[in-house]
């Protein structure tokens, strides 16, 4: 959104000396059985390569695409592999699924090969992740809780029921809120991970605005912790924080959205954000190499906690890409080989295939094209969800192409009519609120869900910007928003 400015293997030359297996072993409890199994090979080696293979044993739910990411410690160089897509980016070494052997069943298996460069050193990686979810550590069965229900003070589990979302007792819910900005730049620029407080009393600041969700923007190469990312911002100290945010927002009452904000993949044509193949800006579409384990870690994260609400991909834009209409929503739906687009991108159907691979059922939120302006056929290629828990996102800002009532009732409208929809972000560059006004009443008007860009103090023209303080003192521009929410929630 919106920031503040700031082939098959080649034959291998020379003497090669067969080792033999180089296994890296499992290791287990005593009745318990890790949530995946990886063997790693060096089946032969010579003066400055090797050849090695992995062997990836699924021990949990079916999966429909897979993505094992491991490190080389000893500065080896992947130059070719099979059976995989091979890729390497510093020291992190990933392997994703081929079309043909994407699927892999509970306690079925895998195998794929590679060569690679070493010198000085051969060192055998001892960590590996599956989809985001770490191999061969046991996990004790009674360790993992079942879904629970909130406490009776907390948010409520939603789900989709025709056009609207309820609760558990089939009682209507509305997404009124804010977004809470930070957490997709601050780690990539390396300043931190979010930007400004998220103590208790700056979330209930949000809360004292009688908000009743927060949305959540997320950095894939942050919660995966690629070797590009500083320690302190990625990996498990990212997780860790953002699961504190949520348990925060939850504390207060609030919806947790959790929502996917910048990702991997270099795009350099119409509307770049950047030049940077990293996850440093927003991206047209999501990408295949990281973006499927990054939502399975997630839905892996927070699947017995169906509170939490899950946004695929924040702001889509295939359309800037491609030649025509059609072949956007293609791309946005299907994903594959994108016209305009150099990486392979993951479609709608792929990123709710790897939250559904994890047993989780949590309320989906996809967005649709043109920055999530642009519902026009959303309804025709809406990705098909086995829970039927799926719902539709919308942004909206005043100098956007759908900014009025007429595009509101001939695009929104008929979607509306058969999903729930979400308006993710709504805002506006005046520093005023008489267009966030217009919205706003737009979607009481039918029962639909709002939430505010953004809630950090910026400048609100830029931004634009909710606050000039956490503890809640408004823009001009967030004191629309303010008003309205404690006008409807009391």
């Amino acid at each position: 959104m919106r920031h503040p400015p700031r082939s098959v293997l080649a034959a291998v030359a020379g003497a090669v000396a067969l080792i033999g297996s180089v296994t890296v072993p499992v290791v287990t409890a005593s009745g318990a059985a890790p949530a995946c199994s990886v063997e790693y090979s060096v089946t032969s080696q010579w003066d400055s390569g090797f050849q090695g293979a992995v062997k990836i044993t699924n021990n949990t739910a079916a999966m429909s695409s897979w993505s094992l990411a491991f490190d080389f410690a000893g500065g080896q160089k992947l130059t070719q592999g099979w059976n995989a897509k091979w890729s390497q980016s510093g020291t992190t070494v990933t392997a994703a699924s081929e079309s043909y052997n994407g699927s892999l069943a509970a306690g079925a298996s895998v195998s794929a090969g590679f060569i690679a460069s070493w010198s000085g050193s051969n060192a055998v990686p001892t960590s590996f992740k599956l989809n985001g979810t770490s191999c061969n550590t046991a996990v004790e069965p009674s360790t993992t809780p079942e879904p629970t229900d909130p406490a009776e003070d907390g948010p409520p589990v939603l789900r989709a029921s025709g056009n609207k979302l309820v609760d558990a007792d089939g009682a209507t819910r509305r997404l009124l809120g804010v977004n809470r900005s930070g957490g997709e730049f601050m780690c990539v620029q390396g300043r931190g991970i979010f930007d400004g407080p998220v103590d208790d009393a700056s979330v209930k600041a949000i809360a004292d605005w009688k908000a009743n969700t927060v949305r959540i923007p997320l950095n894939e190469e942050c919660w995966l912790g690629l070797s590009t990312i500083d320690p302190a911002y990625a990996g498990a100290n990212y997780i860790n924080a953002v699961k504190d945010l949520v348990a925060k927002v939850k504390a207060h009452g609030m919806t947790p959205v959790v929502e996917l904000h910048w990702t991997y993949g270099q795009y350099t044509g119409n509307s770049a954000g950047c030049s940077d193949v990293h996850a440093s800006c927003q991206k047209p579409m999501p990408d295949m190499q990281y973006t499927p384990s990054f939502w399975a870690s997630v839905a892996n994260t927070f699947k017995n906690d169906r509170t939490v609400v899950f946004d695929l991909f924040n702001e889509p834009y295939p359309d800037r890409a491609t030649s025509t209409t059609t072949q956007a929503w293609q791309c946005w739906r299907d994903g594959g080989s994108c016209p305009g687009i150099g990486y392979e991108v993951a479609g709608m159907q792929d990123l709710v295939d790897s939250v559904r691979g994890t047993g989780a059922t949590n309320l989906i939120l996809a967005g649709g094209i043109a920055y999530s302006n642009d519902l026009s056929q959303w309804l025709t290629y809406r990705p098909a969800d086995p829970a039927g828990n799926l719902a539709a996102a919308w942004h909206v800002y005043n100098f956007n192409t759908c900014a009025n009532e007429s595009c509101w009732n001939s695009t929104l409208a008929p979607v509306a009519a058969q999903v729930p929809l979400v308006a993710g972000e709504i805002g506006e560059n005046t520093c005023a609120h008489g267009f966030i006004d217009q919205v706003m009443k737009w979607f009481d008007d039918r029962g639909l869900s709002y939430l505010g860009w953004t809630w950090n103090t910026w400048d609100c023209s830029s931004g634009p910007s909710l606050i000039s303080s956490y503890d809640g003192t408004p823009t001009a521009f967030g004191t629309g928003l303010r008003d309205h929410l404690r006008a409807l929630n009391g």
